[in-house]
């Protein structure tokens, strides 16, 4: 009698599109590889870097220790399926540019890169990462067609890390002590709340005073900007790559985790019709949810400055570009 062989479940296997393989997209494709949460696709259109950037990874791999897979290309046909699309592409900050410089030409490019990505991956969620941030998820969302729940843009994160940076530096304690909180646009306007800051539940408020973390507030609102001055030509790409890199986990392993992300706003904190960074929970479908903070006369006006830099900057990138 011939033996029934068992049936095989096959699991999906997850799959993250890099879209931009410069710094922030090839280390971002480094740490989802060396986390083990996917097999990456990292597109270009540079005929070439992709591909030896994926070659280089690969054989790494038995250093690192993990088996996951990533293809370089400049084919958008190869990124299909992909639960995940990462858009880093786009011209970096250089000294004396401010984000909103970017707006015209990253603009286009994000416009082209959804709309191809979205061809072969209908069902994927989105995140930006390309400057200005809160500008370009906008327009990613527009030309998308999703729910405003499928996309987002990483800006809170990417600030609270800094933030909780140099709180810990401040304080000589380790970083994993701090919990850090940043609202608002991704720019100078950003809104850093003290109040939920802590220190192993202390709010930061006890332990540093105001003037001093005041002093570290400025140092956050400016802290790519430091980056850029110390680099003379580019930006900060490690830091920016590790805080996508968080959200690209909670969505995969459906973590639920509350993270400040750039989300589409209808109502929340009375603001509408515009992508701002605020605390959501983020998980497999995206962003499960906003969460409204209690905050005080002087933080609620400092979001809604913050917010109506960015709704300018919205319109005009709709009026030239849409």
């Amino acid at each position: 009698m011939t033996a029934l062989l068992p049936q095989i479940a096959y699991c999906h296997l997850s799959q993250v599109t890099v879209v931009g393989a410069g710094n922030v997209g090839s280390t971002l494709a480094q740490r989802i590889l060396e986390r083990d949460l996917a097999n990456v696709i990292l597109l270009d259109v540079v005929e070439g870097r992709p591909q030896g950037i994926a070659l280089d990874l690969m054989q790494s791999r038995g250093c690192e220790g993990h088996n996951r897979t990533i293809l370089g290309t400049n084919d958008y046909a190869e990124t299909a399926d992909s639960d995940i699309v990462v858009i880093t592409a786009g011209l970096p900050r250089r000294p004396g540019m401010s984000r909103d410089d970017l707006m015209q030409v990253n603009g286009q490019i994000v416009i082209e890169t959804v709309q191809q990505a979205l061809t072969y991956s209908p069902h994927a969620c989105i995140i930006v990462v390309t400057n200005p941030l809160d500008v370009m998820t906008y327009l990613a969302w527009k030309v998308s067609g999703l729910p405003p729940y499928r996309v987002m843009g990483m800006a809170g994160v990417l600030d609270s890390a800094r933030f909780q940076t140099f709180i810990a530096m401040e304080l000589g304690v380790p970083p994993g002590d701090v919990s850090a909180m940043v609202l608002g646009g991704h720019g100078d306007l950003m809104v850093p709340l003290p109040k939920y800051s802590t220190v192993s539940g202390i709010p930061v408020t006890e332990l540093i005073p105001d003037a001093r973390l005041q002093e570290l507030i400025e140092r956050t609102r400016n802290g790519g900007a430091e980056i850029v001055q110390f680099l003379k030509q580019g930006g900060a790409y490690y830091a920016p790559a590790s805080a996508t890199g968080v959200m690209v986990e909670s969505i995969l392993l459906g973590q639920s985790r509350i993270l400040p992300v750039a989300a589409y706003l209808e109502g929340q904190y009375g603001l509408e019709d515009l992508f701002l960074g605020v605390p959501c929970r983020v998980g497999k479908k995206g962003i499960e949810a906003i969460l409204e903070l209690s905050l005080t006369a002087e933080e609620a006006a400092a979001l809604k400055r913050s917010a109506q830099s960015v709704k300018g900057n919205v319109n005009a990138a709709l009026a030239t570009l849409l």
